[in-house]
């Protein structure tokens, strides 16, 4: 009895030593679609660096770009299942297909401004959200990265209500996104993102949403060369990474990736949103896009007050989106 005693005890110690082993030479992937230029890597970047600083152990990272990976709605399902990718940074519409809340906090419209934009991520106004995505998707938020002005960008211009009536756009997954534009007199459908290029090509859609860095990223403006200043979504787009993969991680190395999360998404953001207006302006420059202002843009937000307020109530959500709606 003793014998198998010493012996237990030996195996255990040894199953001690090896996660003490394995913990102590973490590795995390991560994913982006866009190449080391990009915003949303060069805050990945800042985050590794981040959490290499904070956290006294041997960590390293493994973060694939241009899409190798796949595409958001690819990692999303990763992420949840704990398998391939551990962190990156997502749109919240592309987390709808486990949390059908998460895309308030980035809904058309919910914005006033930067100033405004920048208050609500930088309080714990959006802590009810971070907590339902936890539960139903498995996926922690760790920061918020964000700050590109969302347009339409479309083959030939939209200036006003009228030539937005019946526009064939391209939206993200989530439904919030479609019933705003339809309330606006335009005629989206989901598609995926690595679709949109052809799809605008081959005349499927003519046009789509989205901001300046992506469109210079993946040249969307060889198809889609007109922008109009709607100025309907400053991004949110939370830095995540998997649960499964993050309760796993010793308490210090969960503290210094929330720490790092949290500063390199203050830093994403203010990348970000200061490069919004120059790529704009160097792509005008260059000749690759032509700029319009768009008139009628009080006449959208009227008309998407009662979808706004209907989809927060069917959530439960109205004193949330009140309460950020107030800061």
């Amino acid at each position: 009895m003793l014998s198998f005693s010493l012996k237990t005890a030996a195996v255990a110690a040894a199953f001690v030593g090896i996660t003490a082993t394995a913990q102590a030479d973490v590795t995390l992937r991560g994913a982006s679609m866009f190449d080391e230029e990009h915003a949303v890597t060069q805050t990945l970047r800042e985050f590794e660096r981040l959490v290499g600083e904070k956290y006294d152990g041997d960590v390293s990272f493994d973060l694939r770009l241009n899409g190798e990976l796949g595409v958001e709605s690819d990692y999303v399902t990763y992420l949840n299942q704990g398998v391939a990718v551990d962190y990156t940074i997502l749109a919240p519409s592309n987390m709808a297909v486990f949390s059908e809340s998460i895309p308030l906090m980035d809904m058309p419209f919910l914005f006033r401004d930067l100033d405004h934009w920048n208050a609500v991520l930088s309080s714990d106004a959006l802590k009810p959200l971070e907590e339902d995505l936890r539960e139903a998707a498995g996926i922690v938020i760790v920061g918020y990265h964000g700050g590109g002005v969302r347009n339409l960008a479309s083959a030939e211009p939209i200036t006003n209500m009228e030539e937005l009536a019946g526009h064939r756009m391209r939206v993200m997954g989530a439904p919030i996104q479609a019933q705003t534009f339809s309330a606006v007199g335009a005629a989206p459908s989901a598609i995926a993102y690595n679709e949109v290029y052809n799809a605008i090509q081959t005349g499927v859609i003519a046009g789509f949403e989205n901001e300046a860095a992506s469109i210079q990223n993946l040249k969307f403006y060889e198809v889609a060369p007109h922008i109009s200043l709607t100025q309907h979504t400053i991004t949110v787009r939370p830095i995540v990474m998997s649960a499964k993969i993050f309760d796993g991680l010793s308490p210090d190395l969960q503290s210094a990736i929330m720490a790092a999360g949290a500063e390199a998404g203050a830093f994403g953001r203010a990348l970000e949103s200061g490069q919004d207006g120059e790529k704009l302006q160097a792509m005008a420059e260059a000749g690759q896009i032509e700029v319009h202002d768009f008139a009628g843009r009080e006449k959208m937000l009227e008309l998407v007050k009662p979808v706004q307020d209907a989809y927060a109530d069917q959530l439960g959500a109205s004193d949330l989106l009140q309460r950020i709606r107030g800061m």
